[in-house]
């Protein structure tokens, strides 16, 4: 399955060894996940998925794309005590052909409730 990464720049990035290489190069490791949330950004206030989440980032898959690369974005995840806020900025997007497209975002200053949604995920898995 063939699928297109716009990094920053706005280019398309067509080499799955370069991908490899951003794997291999995060800090944290990746736990998948199937967490549905809302964000804002622009303003705006947007659904999504998280398919999957580490300790510095996650990967939201949504079809709503129409924002800056360098957005700046207020997450909101559902927890048992009430919406868990997160601030992020977005990384990358990705757009698949055949499936929903998505976005990588970083996690800002991650707070020790977000580490610790984190780590009862890891545990779970």
């Amino acid at each position: 399955m063939r699928h297109d990464t716009l990094k920053l720049t706005g280019r398309p990035c067509h080499d799955p060894d370069r991908r490899m290489d951003m794997k291999e190069r995060r800090a944290s490791e990746r736990i998948a996940a199937r967490l549905d949330i809302t964000f804002y950004c622009c303003d705006k206030l947007q659904q999504g998925t998280v398919t999957n989440i580490s300790d510095r980032g996650m990967f939201i898959s949504t079809q709503q794309m129409c924002f800056p690369f360098d957005s700046h974005l207020d997450i909101l995840i559902p927890s048992s005590s009430g919406a868990l806020q997160v601030k992020a900025h977005l990384r990358r997007i990705e757009m698949f052909p055949d499936s929903d497209d998505g976005m990588g975002v970083e996690i800002v200053s991650p707070s020790g409730d977000y580490l610790s949604l984190v780590e009862g995920l890891r545990s779970v898995r």
